[in-house]
């Protein structure tokens, strides 16, 4: 991969929630290769492991909140509190922000939206999302087609938007599967918007266990795997989302 930014000086925070080193990597791999910045224009900040450092997103450009591993948005883990209010203060900062997955459900969380655990509402894999009549005029997703594929890996969902948020898009089993701030340059998807076929089957492999209700045994998990699709138009979305506020 190239080490030149397609940003140069832009100076992005990856806020995360997962233990496992290897993860933790894979993940920042994820948003670099995404947004086509350098790996070390994105810093992180794990929210278990640093829950005693404060002010974690002064100085940034951007914020990006990814995805939990074994931690879920609507728990109320010990580092939960200092999780929400580190979401609150970076909304109201002015700073544009963009949740994937469990961080769209903790930007929802935090802003007073509800965010439930529904197994039976799990999706695995690729699959449809749809443009609300918002969305198809969003000055991010508006370029999308009206349908299109997104990488998913989610039984937690957003079930209330907080006050203020739009819907844009939608998925055949439930609403919600993007929302934005309306006035506001915050974003959140349920979809991966940081994974791409090689990378979502990383992810099914290694959070297998976590995910054993929805993905059994080996012949599931396979049948997921076999239905990703190589590319899709979310793969320019976290790209496309720092063109909008950082390039004229």
């Amino acid at each position: 991969m190239s080490e030149k930014s397609s940003f140069p000086g832009l100076k992005v925070l990856l806020i995360q929630a997962r233990e496992e080193h290897d993860m933790r990597l894979q993940e920042h791999t994820c948003f670099v290769e995404r947004t086509r910045l350098a790996p070390d224009q994105i810093l992180t900040y794990n929210l278990p492991l640093d829950a005693v450092r404060s002010r974690a997103e002064e100085g940034f450009d951007a914020v990006f909140i990814g995805g939990a591993g074994a931690y879920s948005a609507w728990e109320d883990y010990s580092w939960m509190p200092h999780g929400l209010d580190t979401v609150r203060r970076i909304c109201d900062s002015g700073v544009p922000v963009f949740g994937s997955c469990w961080g769209h459900q903790m930007i929802a969380r935090a802003l007073g939206g509800t965010v439930i655990h529904d197994p039976s509402c799990a999706e695995m894999g690729c699959l449809p999302v749809h443009l609300t009549e918002s969305g198809q005029t969003d000055p991010l997703l508006g370029s999308f087609p009206s349908s299109f594929l997104a990488n998913m890996g989610h039984h937690d969902r957003v079930v209330e938007l907080p006050e203020g948020a739009v819907e844009l898009a939608r998925s055949d089993t439930q609403p919600y599967e993007s929302f934005r701030m309306r006035d506001r340059p915050i974003y959140g998807t349920q979809f991966h918007s940081e994974l791409d076929a090689a990378r979502e089957r990383e992810r099914l492999l290694r959070y297998q266990q976590f995910y054993a209700d929805e993905l059994p045994d080996a012949h599931t998990l396979q049948a997921v795997i076999d239905g990703l699709a190589e590319t899709t138009d979310v793969d320019h979305l976290l790209y496309d989302f720092l063109a909008l506020y950082f390039r004229s």
